[in-house]
């Protein structure tokens, strides 16, 4: 949470928006000047952070027990519980990614130039399906859209080629996901998804 005692600077205005303000009170000052001024005076450039909650809201933290603990027990019965979620849409082809890996020293992967999207490819969707007690998982490709529909039928193809042969004698399935996206908490189509996979003839786990 920081230092609860100092008080946070910031300020909305562009350097020459204060320039302009300050001119307009008899300042004799140009935008170029003015980083150096926030600066002396305090100022830094800063990200927002996600702490008006507090690092230990009780709320918050009984949810995550509570999931914890369901989880935890679902585990130790010999229950599958997987992570679910979906990724941005990600271009295909040889395009940059951030980051770095070992090669020959002068020999980096060579990319396209622009992202500019390959007209007969496009872009896919991947939604990962992940087992938490195997620490494994697997990843469906989607080419369309990523919609309620598709993230259930990357559950089903997780039972399918993974789920039932990891646990023969399973008789649940614990699901966690985020708030939102096409698997969000709201999501009716999402619900509707997950009944008819759990009304199927196949979707019993044992």
């Amino acid at each position: 949470m920081g230092d609860p005692t100092r008080a946070l600077l910031w300020v909305s205005k562009s350097h020459a928006k204060l320039a302009a303000a300050l001119c307009a009170m008899q300042h004799q000052i140009g935008k170029s000047s003015i980083p150096k001024l926030l600066v002396l005076l305090g100022y830094r450039r800063q990200c927002n952070r996600k702490t008006l909650e507090g690092s230990c809201n009780p709320d918050r933290d009984a949810q995550f027990a509570h999931i914890n603990a369901a989880a935890s027990a679902a585990q130790a019965a010999g229950q599958p519980v997987i992570s679910v979620d979906t990724k941005k849409k990600e271009l295909i082809g040889s395009y940059r990614n951030v980051g770095s890996d070992y090669r020959s020293e002068g020999c980096p992967d060579k990319v396209k130039v622009h992202d500019f999207v390959d007209a007969a490819l496009g872009k896919v969707v991947p939604y990962g399906v992940y087992d938490i007690a195997a620490n494994a998982g697997c990843v469906s490709v989607g080419i369309d859209n990523d919609t309620a529909q598709f993230s259930v039928n990357s559950i089903r193809r997780w039972l399918d080629v993974m789920g039932r042969e990891r646990y023969p004698h399973a008789e649940r399935l614990m699901i966690t996901a985020d708030g939102g996206g096409s698997n969000g908490s709201r999501v009716r189509l999402f619900k509707l998804e997950l009944q008819k996979l759990a009304d199927e003839p196949c979707a019993s786990l044992a």
